[in-house]
């Protein structure tokens, strides 16, 4: 390991970042010079990727991860009346999908140990309003999907897994997205894979696919065997139902393509990196680590920790600060959706409803985690860390 009086990063050193080289850029110019900005081939290149990669027979690709999280959830049929069950930890956008719907999130604590959604705690908040269950797999750690499958089996709920964080996570041998209902993928610059904004949604199931298709495109179809009002002539088109322009473009369709040939070895790099971590705080208390699940393997899209206030002389806040004047960018994710103001002011939510989650937020810090993240880069954050808490 490196003293930190021994290294100065060039710049900053960021808690993540896109990873991009010349088959990215050779592949954006192919789109520039081509006929189709937009609804062009790369669209369904990208969506075949992501499926074949998951398992999966359908992909339908969105504009962001958060319009493929409203897309799920309509989709599943959320709508006035209808209650779904998710985390705290997550990034607003998992429980602002519901409300887009008209529909309620209701939060249910975490498991202390994974930092995701237990599923004994989301049992205890299934209603007879409860439509789906809305997991998080958290810094691309796996759920517990046998749990929530078996609790959606037997109150009939829909499954709409967030893996925003896990493109490349694998579950009891399987790639995460090998779902049974729909899975949500995000390709924002600091994930798995970046098509700059973008997001995905894998189903096995025909009907939520034509449910995403016609949703991402103000609800219209093309398809003149299901037309009701017009004879289906060659121009012809039906709005069918409320959509949105939710459209990727072939731009960033054609980056993510680029960015799929990588993803093996973008994980690679990420669980090297983690491991290193992991074997650099081993003797020191005053740090704990996510626990993973057995037979499964986390995408590592963060790295989180907390910091045990029983054998750290710095808060958090101390720690964070001094890690900025080193020239490292932590960051910490997240805070818990219930304490937003929005959602206090009018879903009734309150500090001190879900105690594992404010326990965890009150303690986590997330550290540099991105495949060119170098090993000197690393074990200056490393040793700069172990300085401030040893």
């Amino acid at each position: 390991m490196l003293n930190p009086l021994q290294f100065k990063p060039a710049k900053p050193i960021p808690y993540g970042r896109q990873t991009l080289g010349a088959e990215e850029l050779d592949a954006v110019m192919a789109v520039l010079r081509s006929d189709y900005l937009t609804q062009g081939p790369a669209i369904e290149q990208f969506e075949k990727a992501v499926a074949d990669y998951c398992q999966v027979p359908y992909a339908v690709a969105f504009s962001s991860g958060t319009a493929a999280l409203h897309a799920a959830c309509h989709a599943a049929g959320l709508g006035t009346g209808n209650e779904a069950i998710t985390t705290p930890i997550t990034f607003v956008a998992t429980a602002n999908a519901v409300l887009y719907q008209n529909a309620t999130p209701v939060f249910a604590d975490i498991d202390p140990a994974t930092w995701n959604l237990d599923p004994q705690k989301a049992a205890e908040k299934i209603s007879p309003n409860t439509k789906a269950l809305m997991p998080v797999h958290f810094a691309g750690q796996p759920v517990d999907l046998d749990a929530f499958y078996t609790l959606a089996d037997q109150h009939d709920l829909v499954v709409i897994e967030d893996a925003c964080h896990a493109l490349g996570a694998e579950y009891h041998g399987k790639p995460i997205g090998h779902c049974r209902d729909m899975a949500v993928f995000s390709f924002h610059p600091v994930k798995s894979i970046t098509t700059g904004e973008g997001g995905m949604v894998v189903t096995p199931h025909r009907h939520y696919y034509e449910k995403l298709l016609q949703f991402r495109t103000h609800g219209i179809t093309k398809d003149s065997r299901t037309f009701t009002a017009f004879e289906g002539a060659p121009w012809e088109y039906e709005m069918q139902d409320l959509g949105y322009n939710y459209r990727m473009t072939d731009i960033q369709a054609a980056l993510g393509v680029a960015q799929m040939h990588k993803l093996d070895d973008f994980i690679q790099r990420r669980t090297q990196l983690v491991t290193r971590y992991r074997e650099a705080f081993t003797d020191l208390p005053a740090i704990r680590c996510q626990s993973p699940m057995p037979d499964t393997h986390s995408g590592h899209h963060l790295y989180a920790i907390l910091l045990d206030a029983n054998h750290c002389n710095l808060m958090r806040r101390a720690v964070f600060e001094k890690l900025v004047e080193a020239d490292i960018r932590p960051q910490v994710h997240y805070i818990p959706v219930h304490l937003q103001p929005y959602y206090q002011q009018h879903l009734g939510t309150k500090p001190g409803d879900y105690l594992f989650a404010e326990e965890y937020y009150a303690h986590c810090l997330s550290l540099p985690l991105y495949p060119t993240l170098s090993d000197e880069e690393q074990d200056y954050v490393i040793e700069t860390l172990r300085n401030l808490l040893g």
